[in-house]
């Protein structure tokens, strides 16, 4: 099986801005694979779980072992996101993976998962201030929510794999003030395991994954979340994430009126 050099770039790129920002290489590798490489939208998607399973394991195992991750939380999340992705790939495949009707509907979503995520970046820290100032809801509203929150997260990576950080961690940022950054962190890292590997599955067995772009993506990724993990400490955060926000917005904007 060969390695193809361009992917295997596209990966370490990817790589490096997640070690540099935290922010999810869903909200860049599937727009990149469509709009710079030309692959059909179900094919990116697909591979770009998988990809997204395989990469997320390890970083789940290391919170995991840290004792970072809140394992009641994640359960609550998966029993609303498997269940959603696993209802919205047999939508997908009713509709037919490789139609144009399939690929249009993925374009879109993706696109306005994009645009949220790049005003998330921008204003997270604000939806932050505005929900510490409101009373704590109950532990079975929160659990409620968190479902709900799943469910909502299950969709929409089915549909364009987009898992962006920025949603997930600030969704859980709202619902659980009172965990630490690096809890959240861990908690929407592990949860990211089993719905992609689900729903990455899922494409697979409708033959939505190309193996060898995969494996290229993935010889790329791995230097360069080393090396962006390396640099980050050394880059100020938030001109990054200002940048990465505006790129999103581009991107978004471009997908969905395209």
């Amino acid at each position: 099986m060969s390695f193809d050099f361009l992917y295997m770039c596209l990966g370490a790129c990817v790589g490096g801005v997640v070690g540099l920002t935290g922010v999810g290489g869903g909200s860049l590798m599937t727009p990149a694979l469509v709009l710079l490489f030309g692959i059909h939208p179900a094919t990116a998607v697909g591979t770009d779980l998988l990809y997204a399973a395989t990469t997320k394991s390890a970083g789940s195992l290391v919170h995991a072992l840290k004792t970072n991750v809140a394992w009641r939380v994640v359960a609550l999340l998966a029993l609303g996101s498997v269940p959603a992705a696993i209802v919205t790939l047999l939508v997908l495949w009713r509709l037919g993976p490789q139609s144009g009707l399939t690929a249009r509907a993925i374009t879109i979503v993706l696109g306005f998962a994009l645009l949220l995520t790049s005003v998330l970046l921008v204003f997270r820290r604000r939806l932050l201030e505005l929900r510490r100032r409101r009373p704590a809801p109950s532990a079975r509203h929160d659990a409620l929510l968190t479902i709900l929150t799943g469910a909502a997260i299950g969709l929409l990576v089915s549909i364009s794999s987009e898992r962006a950080a920025a949603i997930g961690e600030t969704a859980l940022l709202l619902l659980y003030p009172t965990y630490s950054t690096v809890r959240i962190v861990g908690t929407d890292i592990a949860h990211a395991v089993p719905l992609t590997l689900v729903a990455g599955t899922g494409h697979w067995l409708t033959g939505s994954v190309d193996t060898s772009m995969l494996l290229s993506l993935l010889m790329g990724s791995i230097p360069g979340i080393v090396l962006g993990s390396y640099l980050a400490p050394r880059i100020p955060e938030q001109g990054l994430r200002y940048a990465l926000a505006v790129v999103l917005l581009v991107v978004g904007a471009r997908l969905v009126v395209s």
